[in-house]
């Protein structure tokens, strides 16, 4: 058997057989040049304390980002965005019935779990003021003011009975649910339901 000696042109180390070639980084956007940012559409179909947070926290981090931002809220979700003095709404005895059993207003959320009678959302208030946590009617100014454009539902609104001098200033145009499909099915563009 011959052994043939290598050559130090055909000496493969380990470590070059492991290594990837880098990958080039993408180049930096030129200074005031805007970040190609595509949008967020956010489904918001829950009143729940729990659920609008996270809702406004996204909605207001995605526009301080600079990413345009659009929030459709339906059904249950629709009653945080009723101005708080209205507390019966509808016209027939069945919505002004769900208006007394779900009050609506961005002061009066429930927690969808441990809402023990009032005490769950007094709790979380109270350790919000504690660790320095917006609020939900903070969270929902602040997203106001950087653009964030909030579309309520036509359909729940009909069917709630509720007016458009009934909702919170602000607030863009009622849609149906062809409108937002057109807007998540945009490319680049991501969707959130919560």
């Amino acid at each position: 058997m011959t052994m043939i000696a290598p050559t130090p042109e055909t000496v493969v180390t380990p470590a070059e057989t492991f290594i990837p070639p880098m990958a080039s980084p993408a180049p930096e956007p030129a200074a005031g040049m805007p970040v190609d940012a595509k949008g967020l559409v956010i489904v918001a179909w829950s009143s729940e304390y729990d659920r609008i947070m996270p809702t406004l926290i996204l909605a207001s981090t995605a526009a301080a980002s600079g990413i345009p931002t659009k929030v459709f809220i339906t059904f249950w979700g629709l009653l945080p965005f009723v101005k708080d003095e209205h507390r019966i709404t509808g016209e027939g005895w069945m919505q002004k019935m769900l208006s007394l059993m779900q009050r609506p207003g961005i002061h009066h959320l429930k927690m969808s779990k441990m809402n023990f009678a009032g005490m769950g959302p007094w709790m979380i208030g109270k350790l919000s003021d504690e660790h320095h946590v917006a609020k939900p009617a903070e969270l929902l100014e602040a997203a106001l003011a950087m653009g964030v454009e909030f579309i309520p539902c036509q359909m729940t609104m009909d069917m709630f009975g509720l007016t458009h001098d009934e909702m919170i200033d602000g607030l863009g145009e009622p849609a149906g649910a062809a409108t937002v499909i057109e807007l998540m099915t945009r490319p680049g563009t991501a969707s959130l339901f919560i």
